[in-house]
C-alpha cells in the first residue's frame, strides 16, 4: 500500500479549497455559509450521541427497577424523557443556525 507524503494532502487540500471557492462564484454562498452548516450538523450530530448513550443507561437501569417494581413506571418514562429535551435543544439550535446561512 502506497503512504501519501505531505505534499500528496497539500495538493489534495489546496484542491479541495479551490473546488470550494469555485462554487462560491456560482451559488453566491460563502465558505462561512458552509461552516454555519457544518456547525449546525455537529450540533445535532453530537447531542443524538450523548443522548442515545443516556438512554441506554437510564433504559438498563429502567428495565431492571421495572421487573422489580412495576409501580414505578411512571417515574422511569419521566427519566427517559428528560434527555430528549437536550436533542430538542440542539434542533432549536441547528434551527437558528440554518437561518443565518445566506
Amino acid at each position: 500500500m502506497k503512504k501519501f507524503g505531505i505534499t500528496t494532502i497539500l495538493i489534495l487540500v489546496a484542491s479541495l479549497l479551490g473546488l470550494a471557492f469555485a462554487q462560491d462564484a456560482e451559488t453566491g454562498k460563502t465558505l462561512g455559509d458552509g461552516l454555519i452548516a457544518l456547525g449546525a450538523g455537529l450540533t445535532i450530530g453530537i447531542a443524538a450521541i450523548g443522548v442515545g448513550l443516556a438512554q441506554a443507561a437510564i433504559g438498563s437501569a429502567g428495565a431492571g427497577t421495572l421487573a422489580e417494581r412495576p409501580e414505578a413506571f411512571g417515574q422511569i418514562l419521566i427519566y427517559l424523557v428528560i434527555p430528549e429535551t437536550i436533542i430538542i435543544f440542539a434542533f432549536v439550535i441547528a434551527f437558528f443556525l440554518n437561518g443565518q446561512i445566506g
